[in-house]
């Protein structure tokens, strides 16, 4: 197996906002990239199925900007925005 080099990273962490928009980026951000598995961290639920329509568009931008082929996206939901949810 075959872990990103920290240029890798750094490209997709560091362009992160430029590759998504503005708008994405405020609700999702990446938290682990191996072996072509881009994992991100959602802050409410409703953003993981945004991520799982919006993955195409992702993946093409991560590459035209970053320069990072993405294979999958695994979403995760932030425990304290689900913890929140709850409480409503």
């Amino acid at each position: 197996m075959r872990g990103p080099t920290s240029q890798v990273v750094g490209g997709l962490f560091g362009r992160w906002d430029e590759a998504v928009g503005e708008q994405v980026a405020q609700h999702v951000k990446p938290v682990k990239l191996d072996d072509g598995v881009l994992v991100v961290e959602v802050d409410d639920p409703a953003w993981a199925t945004q991520v799982k329509f919006l993955g195409p568009m992702i993946t093409e931008r991560l590459l035209a900007v970053a320069d990072v082929r993405i294979d999958r996206i695994e979403v995760r939901v932030e425990r304290r925005g689900a913890r929140g949810a709850r409480l409503t």
